[in-house]
């Protein structure tokens, strides 16, 4: 398609995401129904790629074959590992590392922040708003953190927006998982990695940004091994000497 409109692959790929698709195989697909005249695919502003066969489930089955859609399309963003990696390695590095989740979208920042904090010596979730969350950035930059890691998924809470805003003020560098590249405060951050939600039930689900969250985490893990396999041990003493967790 590339090569027929002339253009560069990139830039078909970001034709379909402006056009609200998880990538070009939503767009092909939904383009192949149209003209054989089968079911389509997610529209432009749905849930990602449609699996085959997906279109003749009930409803229930084409939420989470919508969702099994987002999870391929993070698999194939994943390809290129160089933007984890290097994230990752600023992160696991920047000591506090302050981890931003509002509303909708905290649940998988603590989930985030929860496992972070076995591998990294000061992880400060911050999952509340108001000016409080002013204070605590004040206190991660003055501690010596240099990143702040977001997760802004729909609806964006303006909030969000603002600690953003904030941090990079006080001279932090952010990086923020949301549900794509075109999100209304892309500008704020220094990286934005896209990971789609489903939206095919009355709340969006959120397969995709939390398997982003714990691939973040191996690789932090993964540029500092010593590091994390110390606090791993030491962990899984304390745990055992408290009886912290059932045997099976």
């Amino acid at each position: 398609l590339a090569r027929r409109a002339g253009v560069s692959q990139p830039s078909v790929t970001r034709f379909a995401a402006a056009l609200g698709f998880s990538g070009y195989p939503a767009l092909r697909d939904t383009l192949r129904g149209i003209a054989f005249d089968t079911p389509a695919g997610p529209v432009p502003g749905g849930a990602g790629r449609d699996p085959a066969g997906a279109g003749g489930g009930n409803p229930m089955q084409a939420a989470v074959a919508a969702e099994i859609a987002n999870l391929g399309a993070l698999h194939d963003m994943l390809a290129d590992t160089r933007v984890i990696t290097e994230l990752a390695r600023d992160l696991a590095a920047s000591v506090p590392l302050a981890v931003l989740g509002q509303r909708i979208s905290a649940p998988v920042a603590q989930y985030f922040a929860y496992a972070a904090r076995r591998i990294h010596p000061d992880v400060r979730c911050l999952t509340y708003g108001g000016s409080v969350v002013f204070d605590a950035l004040v206190h991660v930059s003055e501690a010596g953190g240099q990143w702040l890691l977001g997760f802004a998924l729909p609806r964006y809470p303006a909030e969000t927006v603002q600690a953003l805003r904030f941090a990079r003020r006080l001279g932090m560098r952010t990086a923020v998982v949301s549900d794509t590249r075109f999100a209304p405060f892309a500008s704020d951050a220094d990286v934005l990695l896209p990971a789609a939600v489903g939206s095919r039930l009355l709340f969006d689900s959120h397969a995709a940004p939390t398997v982003l969250a714990a691939v973040l985490i191996q690789a932090m893990a993964d540029a500092d091994p010593t590091r994390a396999r110390d606090r791993l041990r030491h962990y899984e003493q304390l745990s055992a000497g408290q009886g912290v967790f059932l045997d099976r």
